[in-house]
């Protein structure tokens, strides 16, 4: 069958390319360019318009059945895969967690227990409790004074990547 004179397998042909070309954009330029509409986000729309025209190429070049046939099943298809793709992927990544790690900042204030005594004008080592894990850093005191094994402590400052901490009471 020809559209415009054009053949379908072509059509379909150059719609798989356009739109892998497109979703490979897409990907490197997501952060810069949020074009999110609502169920039809960039995504989404890319990922049908793949599998609508990947199944349609396979089955006019591979069956004999008519072509409009085959363009209802391959929207079918896509439909489906896309509608998966949304429900399944899509909307669990976006409720989903930002990240585990955690910076350094965000160590202020938090308790930790001494593992390797600090010694006065020295350093030892603290673990941190965090939803992800332990955490271990290498702790001075705050005060210059000795902190020794099992205390728990508090973390005043973090600097160069070394946490300053003082004994706490509780």
């Amino acid at each position: 069958m020809e559209l415009f004179g054009v053949s379908i397998i072509s059509i379909y042909l150059a719609v798989l390319v356009i739109s892998a070309v497109l979703i490979l954009f897409s990907i490197f330029f997501s952060d810069i360019i949020h074009a999110d509409i609502g169920i039809l986000n960039p995504t989404l729309l890319l990922s049908f318009l793949t599998i609508l025209s990947a199944c349609g190429y396979l089955l006019e070049r591979y069956s004999g059945m008519n072509s409009l046939l085959i363009l209802g099943l391959s929207a079918i298809a896509a439909l489906i895969a896309a509608s998966c793709f949304h429900f399944f992927v899509l909307i669990p990544l976006s409720s989903a967690e930002e990240s585990l790690v955690y910076n350094e900042e965000s160590l202020k204030g938090r308790i930790g227990k001494v593992i390797t005594a600090v010694p006065k004008d020295g350093f030892g080592e603290i673990m941190i409790e965090s939803t992800s894990g332990h955490i271990s850093k290498t702790a001075a005191s705050f005060y210059n004074e000795v902190i020794e094994n099992g205390t728990e402590t508090i973390v005043v400052e973090v600097r160069d990547r070394i946490c300053y901490v003082v004994p706490y009471d509780g």
